[in-house]
């Protein structure tokens, strides 16, 4: 596998491939999740920025998450950590599971900010658990199975989508929300029984100022990460589902299949980004890496807000602008994932690990609120002028990160 051999450290591997394993099944059900709130109360008539509202205590949550869980995870254990973000998820799904005149905005905001304190928990063990089994001088097998980890997530994630939009269709929400709980369950069950390694737990034990990374080059990333996810999802999280349902009629189930095939590819894109970022030349990526292909990605939403404007074509211009997006995004996501990682100290990798994912979900937050606000007021093509904005503001950042090269042995 190119990794540490089963002899040296077969009890690890075993226990990071359960981690893995774990995380895939908790993504499943957040992206059904997602598409499933999305759908539902969009049919219910609420308004884009009123969908936008029920996803505000996701992302906040999730902002905090990812700051405290990396002192948890150098605590307690990655192991742990991993299981309470799995059980946090089944209490928010059976939360749903109730009478469509008890889900209110406020109750369904309350189970959506468990939801983000389990999704986080979960991506901030699985991403630092993988730094500990990669020896220290193997970079080049790091930005690999970063890139396979993080795309086949993104992957899943778009089959939860393609689900969630299946099982609305199919069962309506509440029976989805008691199906998905139930299957989440089992797995926890697996995992309380075979995950024991306390995978993660700092030798030195953390301070929790230690929360606040100390590096420039950590923090500078994390800035530009989080514009980069803002541009993202401030027009993806409720712009374009809405927009692709009350602009070109599509129905629940041709918008969850669409949105389902862009993060499927999205995923299969990011993992295999080495081969785009230098993997044939033996080069690791850099700073410098970073900023360009964010600037790359800077004019595809521009372009995409000229077709609107200018009425070309619009439905083949946001289908065929969005799918570049995507493959363009990807490898911008999957190089920030390589180089955070790459980044963090070994000893806590998790702290620095759940910094930066904290300025992730500050992204995702400031994009999902602006999503709802920004269509809702002035539509698609201002969220898409946004986007660009965001993106040459994560490029710009870019230029402070570190921009020496590595030599590597793929």
């Amino acid at each position: 596998m190119g990794l540490l051999s089963v002899t040296d450290l077969s009890s690890q591997v075993k226990q990071y491939l359960v981690i893995t394993g774990n995380y895939w099944a908790f993504t499943l059900t957040d992206g059904a999740l997602r598409m499933l709130v999305v759908l539902h109360f969009y049919q219910l008539g609420y308004s884009p920025l009123s969908i936008a509202m029920l996803f505000l205590f996701y992302e906040t949550f999730g902002v905090i998450t990812n700051l405290v869980g990396g002192w948890l995870g150098t605590s307690l254990g990655l192991n742990k950590t991993m299981n309470i973000g799995l059980a946090i998820q089944i209490v928010a799904l059976a939360m749903l599971a109730v009478p469509a005149d008890m889900l209110t905005v406020v109750y369904v905001m309350i189970a959506q900010a468990l939801s983000g304190i389990a999704k986080d928990l979960n991506k901030m063990s699985a991403k630092s658990a993988i730094k500990l089994l990669v020896p220290k001088d193997a970079e080049s097998k790091l930005y690999q199975w970063v890139a396979i980890l993080t795309g086949s997530k993104n992957a899943l994630k778009g089959v939860g989508f393609f689900i969630g939009g299946l099982l609305l269709t199919l069962i309506g929400f509440k029976s989805a929300m008691i199906l998905m709980a139930s299957l989440l369950a089992i797995v926890w069950v697996f995992s309380l029984v075979v995950l024991k390694e306390d995978i993660g737990k700092a030798t030195n034990k953390p301070k929790f100022k230690d929360i606040f990374s100390k590096s420039s080059a950590i923090n500078t990333l994390s800035a530009a990460r989080m514009f980069l996810f803002g541009a993202r999802d401030v027009w993806f999280v409720v712009a374009l589902p809405v927009f692709l349902a009350a602009t070109f009629n599509w129905s629940h189930w041709w918008v969850g299949s669409f949105m389902a095939s862009w993060v499927i590819g999205y995923g299969i894109v990011q993992s295999v980004a080495p081969y785009f970022t230098g993997k044939k030349k033996g080069v690791l990526p850099t700073g410098r890496a970073a900023f360009l292909w964010a600037s790359y990605l800077t004019f595809i939403p521009a372009a995409i807000a000229l077709a609107l404007y200018f009425d070309f074509h619009i439905q083949a211009s946001v289908i065929i602008g969005l799918l570049i997006f995507g493959v363009v995004f990807a490898i911008n996501s999957s190089l920030h994932s390589y180089l955070i990682v790459s980044y963090a100290d070994s000893d806590g990798v998790s702290l620095d690990v759940g910094f930066y994912y904290m300025a992730n979900a500050m992204g995702r937050l400031i994009g999902t609120v602006l999503s709802g606000w920004v269509y809702q007021e002035f539509g698609l093509e201002a969220c898409l002028w946004i986007s660009s904005l965001f993106v040459a503001i994560a490029a710009l950042l870019s230029l402070k990160l570190p921009t020496h090269y590595k030599a590597a042995a793929y």
